[in-house]
């Protein structure tokens, strides 16, 4: 004979979080000035720039050098 294993509907309630204690139903929290917002928004900006100007330099590097005839 098998047996079935039901939990305790008192643990599944306590593991049950309540509505507003925590994700997107919380009470907002105050943010950051909109200068530091824009700060960080320019910094990724001028980061993701560099990076494609990296792998375009690293790109044509790559190119050149397979180009040029290997010395004997």
């Amino acid at each position: 004979m098998t047996q079935v294993i039901r939990p305790h509907v008192e643990r599944i309630q306590n593991m049950i979080r309540p509505s507003g204690a925590a994700g997107f139903n919380s009470h907002s929290a105050p943010t950051a000035s909109s200068a530091l917002t824009d700060a960080v928004a320019a910094a990724l900006a001028i980061g993701s720039l560099s990076l494609c100007l990296i792998v375009a330099l690293a790109v044509l590097s790559i190119r050149a050098s397979m180009a040029m005839p290997i010395p004997a």
